[in-house]
């Protein structure tokens, strides 16, 4: 299984309110795009870890988390307390179930992300895979990043540039839920999936015979798409019974 890691802090981004990411050196860490490790702090002697997500693509060279702070939870406050040259630890063994080589061939590949689960695809977007031609990629990708407001729309410089490099093949649809935000849809994810107007906006149809779709973030928008997916035809992907609708939940 590995040693924990002692890491360093190379970098920290304050996003917004309780909102950062830490950006550090661990080159013993290898995964793949889309997977999370666990992060940890020794506190009153004892050491209290949780999952992250990691957001950076296996060949950058600084690893990154993205989180936000549960002001009664045990870890996330002290990780926001962090500063440059602080230490933390990290656990070498990644895993996850969102990684490209154990999805089924599939044309239209959907992100469905709330708050800081965005950070795993963007660590998908940023990697080859999605997009070599040579290891049957889907033909379009759409990106779907809903926050409470635009303030929370974090890493808008990153999903440019990969909007610039992916052209016609790369969709990002924002959506802010309690106030107007020029270019986002006003509305939860399964509302929008639900009107239609998140198909609109992209112009495809998610179907089961062109689509699979990837889910992270909090547990009501998890479970509510996925209740309206199945009810299109769409199902669980499992190892030995392949489908359409991919979950991380590890909260």
């Amino acid at each position: 299984m590995g040693e924990w890691l002692e890491v360093t802090v190379a970098e920290k981004i304050r996003w917004g309110d309780g909102v950062y990411s830490l950006r550090f050196e661990a080159p013993q860490l290898v995964f793949k795009a889309g997977q999370f490790v666990r992060v940890g702090l020794e506190i009153d002697g004892e050491r209290v870890a949780r999952p992250y997500s990691l957001v950076n693509a296996p060949h950058e060279p600084l690893h990154e988390i993205y989180f936000n702070v549960v002001p009664e939870g045990p870890l996330s406050p002290r990780l926001a307390q962090l500063e440059v040259g602080d230490s933390f630890q990290v656990h070498p063994s990644a895993t996850g179930t969102m990684i490209m080589d154990r999805l089924p061939e599939h044309r239209h590949l959907w992100l469905f992300a709330t708050g800081t689960a965005l950070g795993p695809f963007l660590s998908i977007l940023k990697a080859e895979e999605p997009w070599d031609s040579g290891r049957g990629c889907p033909e379009r990708v759409v990106l779907c990043h809903s926050v409470r407001y635009a303030a929370d729309l974090a890493y808008a410089e990153t999903i440019q540039k990969l909007l610039e490099r992916h052209g016609e093949r790369l969709d990002f649809v924002p959506l802010v839920t309690r106030e107007a935000h020029p270019g986002a849809l006003r509305d939860r994810i399964p509302a929008a999936l639900a009107s239609g107007e998140l198909e609109r906006r992209v112009g495809l149809t998610l179907s089961p015979d062109a689509a699979h779709v990837l889910l992270c973030g909090n547990s009501a928008m998890i479970e509510e798409v996925q209740q309206l997916l199945v009810g299109r035809g769409l199902r669980r992907h499992r190892r030995r019974e392949p489908g359409h609708i991919t979950v991380e939940k590890y909260h």
